[in-house]
């Protein structure tokens, strides 16, 4: 047994569930954090003598177990610079701490204007978590802090500490030296191993975490508080096994249990939906009832089906879906899609209801998918069974979501756009398949590229942050967080029958792990079609080109106020591209293409800016939808003009066409050239723009947006997940979407 440990066992001998400011520093000081040099005495004069040896000026405080916020109780007292100073402050501290002290803590005055805060917790689902922040009077007002799941090592603490608003404080600021980098990640770093070495410490305080003006660190307060008793273990799910999950969306037979013949019922929705999607496997219809709905025969009951079932579709009510359990056991059927709502999203009576299912459903050994789920697809299987009926074309993006609404809605999108999708889930309650059970089987899909997924609770936090990063190694992991708010957070609560996730530790969460946030539902389609259709940027620096000035500025402050950098063009390229623009081009970054009629120009342009050492991503803003201006002028001028020649105009509108395709194509060419990404915007759409343009025998596509913000916002997001790539030492090679044999 280390010192530390036998500081701490006494602690809880003695049933007390704090340390004392000394024995708190004691113990931190083990761990690596700086702490201040400081004295323990007993009495008034034993606090003077060691001021006098310490030298003035001092602070001095009251030491008790039980004086844990001493400083709203006056027990602290700054700048003493006498004898006479020590000794009126010791009994003032004296009468304050009543029978609560125990003793003086005699100090050295630090001096310093910057104060920052450290700290640990333990969250009810991802567990350890430090914490770093602003300190002092500023903590609570400014509320600038970051945070990370606990185990980490100091390079992770580097990168928290970057992460900081305010980390100009930490650098040279107003005549003082930088604040030391190796005291605060060691600091932290500490933390993060005390956490692990004993659960029983519940939460840590360091503030003022105080830098001085020679940049030296000094940690000045702090307290650890421990947990006494044990808190109740979390049980969790056990894990879905990857190929039981493809097994849902891969069945050879379906049995739909509580078909319907009323077009407004679930029990018809899902079925014809099935149907008309061109599943190829067998459907069979049942309801007690019999007869024919849509044309085919319904059977009474799931013994009645003359053939196996490898997957039932149940939209019974909920008071229902038990007693279903003993007829599919006999009928050997392993996964249900239960799409009956009233469990555990109705309250306490529903939470019961969901565990008394599951675990029947356990001992039937039939695997749930739901409840209260929207539906699922495949398109690579043709198979579409959800509510709404949007059929994708078949792709490598893999959708799940906690709201079946909002997931739908992005499939119609992902249709109207030509998007591919590798699967979707509208995940329900996750009785028993979870978001962390869809990100170990996606992990491991060779048709999956980019995951995406709508969040807002997670069953184990631990568990996700895990799979979320071994997926992210591999492909990125694209997450829309419902719940931010207080207000959203309480209607994910009802929505989904569980409690939302601390915002704030989630997301630090996703950050260690890899998984790019985004904060709008249209952000999840913006980001996702990138991630799928480009190469990775290997660095910030951005070229652009526009057809507009205007469009060039508001897109290089997009840039900027992103984290990425307006490279300024070399001697050499303004050279090379004097000789495709006019005299009087800007010659700056962004360029500016004058308006040039010559079609050829901003290909030119754009094969110049990827040749160029100094950019790493290209943007085009206003090629693609010019035809749009055409058309229009052809219309009117066909309107009033009967000289022009309207198959003139018609082969015109139909160039223009043909050039965008041929621009697209360039497009994708100098990817495979460059393995730099190329996004575009667009000047004007209409119903033939799309986001993504496939290109045949190439694993990039065409990626033009609506905005400029759009497009700024999805490079800095490919941005970010390239270093954190680079941090976990994935090869440059093995990032992201790249050609095939690479």
């Amino acid at each position: 047994m280390t010192k530390i440990d036998t500081l701490i066992q006494h602690v809880i001998t003695d049933g007390r569930t704090a340390l004392t400011e000394a024995e708190s520093k004691t113990v931190l000081k083990a761990y690596g954090a700086p702490v201040i040099e400081e004295w323990v005495v007993k009495t008034p004069a034993e606090a003077v003598r060691q001021a006098e040896q310490t030298g003035y000026p001092v602070v001095l405080k009251g030491l008790g177990a039980k004086l844990t916020h001493k400083t709203e109780r006056g027990l602290v007292k700054l700048n003493l610079g006498s004898a006479a100073a020590v000794h009126q402050a010791a009994l003032e501290i004296e009468h304050g701490a009543g029978p609560d002290l125990e003793g003086y803590l005699v100090q050295p005055q630090v001096v310093g204007r910057r104060e920052f805060v450290a700290g640990l917790f333990r969250d009810a689902q991802f567990g350890p978590v430090v914490m770093f922040g602003l300190g002092g009077i500023f903590t609570e007002a400014l509320d600038d802090v970051v945070f990370r799941l606990a185990p980490f090592d100091e390079g992770t603490a580097r990168q928290m500490i970057s992460e900081l608003h305010a980390k100009k404080l930490l650098e040279a600021f107003r005549g003082e030296r930088p604040a030391d980098p190796d005291a605060l990640a060691r600091t932290l770093a500490g933390l993060s191993r005390l956490a692990v070495d004993h659960p029983e410490v519940r939460e840590i305080d360091i503030n003022p975490l105080l830098v001085g003006p020679d940049g030296r660190v000094t940690a000045v307060d702090a307290l650890i508080v421990l947990q006494l008793e044990k808190t109740e273990e979390q049980t969790f799910s056990p894990p879905v096994a990857p190929q039981d999950v493809a097994k849902v969306f891969y069945p050879r037979s379906i049995a739909f249990i509580g078909a319907s013949g009323t077009i407004s019922k679930w029990g018809y929705m899902m079925a014809v939906a099935v149907l008309a999607g061109g599943y190829e496997g067998t459907v069979y219809l049942v309801n007690p009832k019999g007869g024919q709905i849509a044309g085919r025969p319904v059977y009474p009951s799931l013994g009645d089906i003359p053939g196996p079932v490898d997957l039932v579709v149940v939209t019974v009510p909920a008071e229902a879906v038990i007693a279903l359990l003993p007829e599919l056991q006999a009928k050997c059927v392993k996964s249900m899609l239960l799409i009956t709502s009233g469990f555990g999203e109705t309250g306490p009576e529903g939470k019961e209801l969901e565990r008394k299912l599951v675990a029947a459903a356990r001992q039937a050994g039939v695997l749930i998918l739901g409840p209260n789920t929207m539906g699922i697809c495949n398109p690579h299987a043709k198979f579409f069974c959800t509510g709404m009926h949007a059929r994708p074309v078949p792709g490598s993006l893999a959708f799940i979501a906690q709201s079946g609404n909002l997931g739908t809605q992005l499939l119609a999108f992902a249709k109207k756009e030509g998007i591919g999708i590798r699967a979707f889930s509208g995940s329900g309650n996750e009785a028993m398949i979870t978001i962390e059970d869809y990100l170990e089987a996606f992990e491991v899909d060779a048709l999956t590229q980019t995951v995406l997924l709508y969040i807002e609770s997670v069953k184990n936090g631990r568990r996700f942050v895990s799979a979320a990063r071994a997926v992210s190694r591999q492909k990125p992991v694209i997450v829309l967080k419902g719940g931010r708010t207080r207000e959203g957070n309480k209607a994910a609560e009802s929505h989904t029958g569980a409690l939302a996730a601390n915002n704030r530790v989630f997301e630090a969460a996703c950050r260690q792990a890899g998984v790019v946030l985004v904060e709008h539902p249209k952000d999840l389609i913006d980001v996702s079609a990138a991630f799928s259709s480009l190469p990775l940027p290997r660095g910030n620096r951005v070229g652009i080109a526009t057809l507009g000035g205007g469009w060039g500025v508001v897109a290089a402050d997009l840039c900027v106020e992103h984290g990425l950098e307006m490279a300024p063009l070399s001697p050499d390229l303004i050279a090379r591209i004097d000789r495709i623009l006019p005299p009087y081009w800007s010659r700056s970054n962004p360029v500016d293409l004058v308006g040039d009629a010559d079609e050829t120009v901003p290909l030119r342009v754009m094969e110049e800016m990827m040749r160029w050492d100094g950019c790493d991503a290209y943007i085009h803003m206003g090629v693609m939808g010019r035809r749009i201006m055409v058309q229009w002028l052809a219309e009117s001028s066909a309107a009033v003009d009967p000289s022009q020649n309207k198959a003139f105009l018609k082969e015109r509108m139909q160039t223009g066409l043909d050039y965008e395709k041929f621009f697209l194509e360039s497009m994708v060419r100098l990817m495979e050239t460059y393995g730099k990404p190329i996004l575009g915007v667009y000047l004007l759409t209409d119903e033939q723009s799309r986001t993504i343009t496939d290109v045949e025998g190439s694993p990039f596509k065409g990626v033009v947006y609506l905005t400029p913000e759009q497009a700024v916002k999805t490079l800095a997001k490919m941005h970010a997940y390239g270093q954190w790539l680079e941090r976990e030492g994935i090869p440059v090679g093995e990032r992201g979407v790249r050609m095939r044999g690479a």
